[in-house]
């Protein structure tokens, strides 16, 4: 534990397929693995006051936070690499930076005075940056800057790193700038100009990068390396390789090869260990050497930008590691799903997710493909909307209430199985007033829910507007679909699942969101053990008949 907080800064050039996040999430697994108790940040420089609006095509996923914020799929890898939540505090947007500058401009705090850029923009962005920093639960807070060196954008932010590194003094503040390192094939050569002239437009802002991180194809040989510490200004023991790697998981063992954390260490004037990763080791073992094989259908609607779905991705990595098995995840567009084609499209699936999303774009392909799913024993996974879409098929095809719909699909529906929930019927503005964060929820006893758990009572994240309709709830469960778990305080239902079926559980909130390396999210586990069970079932029907 050190007696001042140390502050490190990740910047970045031009930068491919792996980024400064993953770059970042490395670094704190390090530190925090010596110790050290680490947390890291984002700051984004759109405009937007948080993600929440965005489409995911235009920024991936919107990750949220046990205290409720919107935030940036950066939080994620984050938190699935350290094991440690996240806040409202760990995501800032120019956005939110000017609204609380306008705001304390209309209160009158700054006194009559012009309110600019510098320095009430840059004040408001430092005392963001220092917000975790002061609150005591840190040693070292990591502040990834979002988009390149040279954007228009960017500079306030650039500034603000500026006056910070001057503010904190020797060794309590760092640049990390993350540059490519292309390969040109036609020349058999590396090139660093691309690193030499990102370097070069930081420093045109007045900073000086202490250690550059190097995106590269290909091993970077010693006199390369020799020549970027010398046009760069930085220490060749500063000159970090970042090869490609074949899982982000394995970045923390490229950058302790590298010794970044040794580096970052001896320029904050901390001591330096050897990192116990052992656990992390562990799950890397079991994710790189799996017993067995599945394939799990993700049926959603943007399933064309993987970041989209990221922390569900990211959550059968763990579960699958935890089940000695991989999992090759096959998306399938909802739009493109119908009762004719759902078993071509669905029957070599060894178990089902029916993903989030909002808007009445591909809602009847996921209906028809939770129909398939429930009459063939297919493994299945509905989450948030997924959950709704299932109540949605199971009321129209088992109770026959052939109109039974949400009414964010079909405002006039006389069955709305599903419906507004009731806060958010008065509600007008978009941007931040879904039901977010984390809330409890109550287990029934004998439910698989509860087996799985372990628990009487789990708290998980939420997003969105929509609820199960619990005045169809008791025809629900005299036809075999039980609400299994519902929040204490609202009755909500948060949980659906059918007994009779193998493995049938859709949920209301977002699971996917706390699944870490250390602890993958035990519904996905089961989930992934429910479907490889499956899959060696039919191995055995195929076999048998063969």
């Amino acid at each position: 534990m050190t007696t001042t907080t140390k502050y490190i800064f990740v910047t970045g050039g031009v930068t491919s397929s792996l980024g400064k996040g993953i770059i970042a999430a490395s670094l704190a697994k390090l530190l925090q693995a010596q110790g050290y108790r680490v947390t890291i940040q984002k700051l984004d420089p759109y405009i937007n006051v948080d993600p929440g609006t965005l489409n995911p095509y235009e920024h991936g996923e919107c990750y949220v936070t046990e205290d409720g914020a919107e935030t940036d799929l950066d939080l994620g890898h984050y938190e699935r690499f350290l094991n440690v939540p996240t806040s409202q505090a760990n995501n800032v947007t120019t956005g939110r930076i000017y609204q609380s500058v306008i705001e304390k401009e209309r209160r009158g705090e700054f006194l009559g005075k012009t309110v600019q850029v510098v320095p009430h923009i840059t004040d408001e962005i430092k005392h963001r940056v220092q917000l975790l920093g002061n609150s005591g639960d840190y040693d070292i807070v990591i502040t990834e800057i979002g988009g390149t060196v040279g954007d228009i954008e960017s500079l306030p932010y650039i500034e603000a790193v500026r006056q910070l590194r001057w503010d904190l003094g020797d060794n309590n503040g760092l640049v990390i700038h993350l540059t490519l390192v292309p390969y040109l094939s036609a020349a058999g050569e590396l090139k660093t100009k691309p690193t030499q002239h990102s370097v070069k437009t930081l420093m045109e802002s007045g900073v000086q990068a202490d250690i550059l991180v190097c995106r590269t194809e290909h091993e970077l040989p010693e006199d390369l390396r020799k020549k970027l510490a010398l046009f760069c200004n930085v220490r060749e023991e500063a000159v970090i390789q970042s090869i490609d790697a074949s899982t982000i998981y394995d970045v923390p063992n490229l950058m302790l090869e590298q010794g970044l954390d040794k580096v970052v260490l001896k320029k904050l004037a901390l001591k330096s260990t050897t990192p116990d990763i052992t656990r992390w080791n562990q799950f890397l073992t079991r994710h790189k050497n799996p017993k067995s094989e599945i394939t799990i259908g993700l049926i959603g609607k943007y399933v064309e930008l993987q970041d989209s779905y990221k922390s569900i991705l990211e959550a059968f990595i763990h579960a699958g590691a935890e089940n000695e098995v991989k999992v090759n995840v096959e998306s399938v567009h909802s739009e493109y799903i119908n009762c004719d084609n759902a078993k071509l499209k669905l029957s070599h699936l060894d178990g089902v997710l029916v993903a989030p999303g909002f808007g009445e774009r591909g809602i009847e392909g996921k209906i028809d493909a939770v129909k398939y799913v429930r009459e063939n024993n297919v493994p299945f996974f509905g989450i948030c909307l997924g959950m709704q879409m299932a109540v949605i098929e199971f009321a129209r095809n088992v109770l026959n209430i052939v109109d039974a719909d949400s009414t964010e699909m079909s405002a006039t529906t006389k069955n709305p199985v599903i419906d507004l929930m009731e806060e958010q019927k008065t509600i007008t503005d978009k941007g931040g007033t879904m039901r977010l964060g984390a809330w409890d929820c109550e287990l029934k006893m004998g439910s698989k829910v509860r087996d799985i758990y372990k628990s009487e009572t789990i708290s998980e994240r939420h997003r969105h507007r929509y609820e199960f309709n619990s005045n169809y709830k008791e025809q629900l469960e005299a036809a075999g679909m039980f609400a299994t778990g519902l929040n204490p305080k609202t009755g909500l239902v948060e949980i659906v699942e059918i007994p009779e079926h193998p493995w049938f559980v859709g949920v209301q909130y977002h699971p996917e969101y706390k699944s870490t390396v250390a602890n993958p999210h035990p519904l996905f586990v089961a989930f992934v053990k429910a479907a490889l069970n499956n899959h060696k079932r039919k191995k055995g029907v195929s076999m048998a008949q063969n």
